[in-house]
């Protein structure tokens, strides 16, 4: 007989419990049931950030191909070749070493440039003094044309990329008829930028990935599709609520935003405080594959485990009795919004160039950050930590 705590766990497949304030929960989750089984749909919940840590670094014993979404479990998953999410090693070692190169620091950095530039395109077009939404001028657009610079396409089809990627984040808990129908028109748009690259490559990202040959082994043209999507998907995800939230968080601590205006050496830790604070992504999904105890209960193969990484980052046995505090020079900071072993985050550096420059942009411009109103939450089953809306004021 498997432990439950239905008071406590129950709200953790309702997507309006993730649109409201969850940490409470997660600060009693982690106190008085940090390994508990939710016996609907059936899975066990790891809350506190050594179980996270322990979980994701172990893929033989916890494995992603079964399911890494809330909507996955129970139900028989195809094959799909690059979805990395998914796949564990030695596959999941063979793509990460083949599309590695694609994130070399190097590449990255030569990406600054045109990250603050369009970081001030943006920033310079709004009202000063006057209500705006933040999500919509610039916590969308921003990490969108950035992608699109990325991947080497016309950075005016943000605002497809932008439905595509709601759409796909929607599909991780209704596959709906309009949601599969976005994805298959991504799926076609991506294939046709591929056969483009192909034959005509320059030095974007798809043409490299086309390209590149590591052991005498190359991506076929599903698994560059699969990998355009994802980026599409994770980079404008994470760094979108990384922005608004991040803006939000500020804004209800001017105290902290008092020391990065005060120290802009700040910055750099305080993007890694927002990242734990925002948690962008709130929980994936691994499978157990052979018995294991954790906390004195036995999981048995075949289980489904959630890991709860909003909850790990906010954990005081890894963060200490400010975990519940924003704290912009945290040090250190050894933050999972990322994720962390096997499946950290490719794009990891690309998010934290967006967050800096975004900040330093916001610092150079602005004294005061003012919130108008309530936030809009996003609602998602326990995947994306998100802002439909921020009404606020700079000044």
């Amino acid at each position: 007989m498997r432990p439950t705590a239905p008071g406590l766990t129950r709200p953790l497949t309702d997507p309006s419990f993730y649109a409201g304030d969850p940490f409470p929960l997660y600060a009693r989750l982690r106190a008085e049931a940090p390994f508990v089984w939710h016996d609907d749909p059936g899975f066990w919940v790891a809350s506190t950030y050594d179980d996270v840590m322990r979980i994701s670094k172990d893929p033989e014993t916890f494995c992603s191909g079964k399911g890494v979404l809330l909507m996955d479990l129970g139900r028989e998953l195809p094959e799909i070749p690059g979805a990395l999410l998914y796949v564990d090693p030695p596959d999941h070692t063979r793509y990460r070493r083949i599309v590695q190169p694609a994130f070399a620091p190097s590449r990255v950095k030569a990406l600054e440039p045109a990250i603050r530039a369009q970081a001030r395109k943006l920033l310079d077009a709004l009202p000063e003094g006057e209500v705006v939404d933040l999500v919509e001028a610039v916590a969308v657009p921003f990490p969108l044309v950035v992608i699109a610079e990325l991947l080497g396409v016309p950075a005016e089809d943000w605002r497809r990329f932008y439905e595509w990627s709601d759409h796909a984040i929607a599909a991780g808990t209704r596959q709906t008829d309009e949601n599969m129908a976005a994805l298959a028109e991504m799926a076609e748009f991506f294939l046709g930028v591929i056969a483009e690259k192909q034959r005509h490559p320059g030095d974007d990202l798809v043409s490299v990935l086309a390209t590149v040959e590591v052991d005498g082994e190359r991506l076929n043209d599903g698994e560059l599709m699969m990998f355009c999507g994802q980026l599409l998907v994770a980079g404008n995800e994470t760094t979108r609520n990384l922005v608004s939230g991040g803006l939000v968080a500020l804004a209800e601590h001017p105290d902290q935003w008092a020391r990065l205006r005060a120290d802009r050496t700040l910055v750099p830790s305080a993007v890694e405080e927002l990242l734990r604070w925002t948690t962008p992504v709130i929980s994936f999904f691994r499978t157990a594959t052979r018995e294991v105890t954790i906390h004195g209960q036995r999981v048995h193969a075949g289980d489904p485990v959630m890991l709860l990484y909003a909850s790990a980052n906010r954990d005081e046995a890894a963060f200490g009795p400010t975990a519940g505090q924003l704290d912009v020079a945290r040090d250190p900071n050894q933050q999972v919004a990322f994720g962390f072993g096997q499946h950290y985050c490719l794009g990891a550096a690309l998010a934290r160039l967006e967050g800096r420059v975004m900040l330093e942009e916001i610092l150079d411009r602005f004294e005061e950050l003012e919130l108008v109103g309530e936030p809009g939450r996003l609602e998602s089953a326990g995947v994306v930590s998100g802002w439909t809306s921020v009404p606020m004021i700079l000044r």
